[in-house]
């Protein structure tokens, strides 16, 4: 028997730090303890998802209940079961997109990101333009880590170590709408299948969508007949302080990837769902179109019943409101930030989200500035992490408190000081 550890864990240099990880052993509301008994305020929602807070009993109660009558069976062709069946009615009719059918997927938005890929080109291969299959992505985006995903990423180390992997895939410049207009007219509309958004970029940095913008390449997808994808793994589920950033930002997609707040990472889950006019051509009664694709997990009862009661949550007390009340509050504990010699911006004031960004030319001269900062603030009591090496994220659970967003905040400024 030995104590070597064996996990790698993703995303992580091993040879620093094998032997060297923080093992989290409990967690209440926006609280996490480690295996030594420190308590740390939840920052950044785990990996953004955990929406409803830590320790919720009956989220798990209600796993125990469904396993206790019927724990897994798939769903592949005529199978189906309770659960799925009612949170897809449920979030079909929540998500702003018409007449929705949802398509689960096995674990997080990277399954998501592939299944909505996917169903783009098949639909265009469906109605008889088998040639539109380019998809268009933006820099600084993050759309998971499958295949389809890292080709559509826009943060260049995540990327480079695989390519080339899916071909026929475009970047364009996050922030400008001409930009994407132009790439897909390069490419022909008649060769293009569809256009990957984040509401707000996540991953990437937290970066708001210009003033616009939106709107502008939503028009601009539909005059060229390209499907507009929303990705709102992240923004979804009351992130924004609206059920969907689509819906706080104004924009109707043709498919809408989810995960992450869907359960509140209680089990894992993803879903897209699908305008009728994407479902149609699958769904008529004399078809032969067959989407052949999915997950041995897609619509597990378990999982589908976590979901649920997550939901449940966040309708009952009233938390996606919550958010609108907390948004102000983080703009205002961590503007103050901004003033600081290593801090260059500050980005806040939409939903429960935040990102403090770092001096480029501080980064540029230390490479290891924020990796530095992000363990500052843990030993000062608060977990984040860094956003494209760039950024210290701010995404709590939506049960935090004014009191732990202050500490959050002091917890930054007590880091950046120190690193300093």
């Amino acid at each position: 028997m030995t104590d070597e550890q064996k996990m790698w864990n993703p995303f992580a240099n091993m040879g620093q730090i094998a032997g060297n990880t923080l093992d989290m052993v409990r967690a209440s509301g926006s609280t996490v303890y480690d295996s030594e008994g420190r308590s740390y305020v939840d920052a950044s929602g785990s990996l953004w998802y955990c929406n409803v807070g830590h320790g919720r009993t009956e989220i798990a109660d209600a796993a125990a209940a469904q396993m206790r009558e019927l724990a897994c069976w798939h769903t592949f062709e005529y199978y189906s079961n309770p659960p799925a069946e009612a949170l897809a009615r449920r979030i079909a009719g929540i998500v702003p997109v018409p007449d929705a059918k949802v398509f689960f997927t096995a674990g997080g938005g990277s399954d998501a990101i592939d299944t909505a890929a996917k169903l783009a080109r098949a639909y265009w291969t469906a109605i008889g333009k088998p040639e539109k299959r380019g998809v268009v992505s933006r820099s600084f985006a993050y759309h998971g880590m499958n295949a389809y995903g890292t080709s559509l990423g826009g943060i260049p180390l995540l990327v480079q170590s695989f390519e080339p992997l899916v071909v026929d895939v475009e970047r364009v410049a996050w922030d400008d709408a001409g930009a994407l207009a132009d790439a897909i007219d390069r490419m022909g509309p008649e060769r293009v299948a569809a256009f990957f958004c984040e509401p707000v970029i996540g991953a990437g940095g937290v970066l708001h969508p210009p003033e616009g913008y939106l709107a502008e390449v939503q028009r601009i997808c539909r005059e060229r007949d390209v499907l507009f994808v929303a990705d709102e793994v992240i923004c979804g589920f009351g992130r924004l302080g609206a059920w969907f950033g689509s819906e706080r930002l104004g924009i109707t997609p043709d498919l809408m990837t989810m995960a992450k707040g869907l359960t509140s990472g209680y089990a894992p889950l993803g879903a897209v769902a699908a305008s009728g006019r994407i479902a149609e051509p699958f769904w008529r009664k004399d078809t032969e179109n067959v989407f052949r694709h999915g997950y041995t997990y897609s619509g597990h009862p378990t999982a589908c019943a976590v979901a649920m009661a997550n939901l449940d949550i966040l309708e009952r007390e009233n938390l996606v409101e919550r958010v609108l009340e907390l948004e102000p509050v983080v703009e205002r504990v961590l503007k103050p930030l901004a003033d600081h010699p290593l801090v260059s911006t500050v980005r806040a004031g939409l939903g429960l989200l935040g990102a403090v960004e770092i001096d480029e030319a501080a980064r540029t001269a230390d490479p290891t500035l924020v990796p530095r900062l992000v363990k500052a603030a843990r030993d000062n009591g608060a977990l984040t992490r860094g956003l494209r090496g760039a950024a210290l994220q701010v995404s709590p659970p939506f049960v935090i408190t004014e009191a732990e967003l202050e500490t959050v905040a002091h917890a930054f400024s007590a880091a950046l000081d120190a690193v300093g």
